[in-house]
């Protein structure tokens, strides 16, 4: 298979190569750091940003919303948006 972006360096403008699913815990970083967060289903997103010492809540993301955060952590609590996934 040919990857138009293969020769390229990662920035945060280029296209994600690594998917997952998130579960918001209280206390587990994410696996990786995403360059976004995608939200299936609305809703508010609680998280910690990568370089913040304070989470911050997202309140009213919309079904298919795209978060531009680069987090450390999703939380559980205070988090309702479901079918999160972070793509880094």
């Amino acid at each position: 298979m040919s990857d138009e972006f293969a020769a390229q360096s990662q920035t945060a403008a280029t296209p994600s190569e690594h998917a997952f699913a998130v579960v918001p815990d209280d206390a587990a970083p994410l696996s990786a750091v995403p360059k976004y967060l995608y939200v299936g289903g609305g809703g508010t997103v609680v998280l910690r940003a990568v370089d913040s010492q304070v989470d911050t809540t997202f309140v009213n993301v919309p079904d298919g919303g795209y978060l531009y955060v680069r987090a450390s952590h999703i939380r559980a609590s205070g988090t309702t948006a479901t079918d999160i996934v972070a793509c880094a």
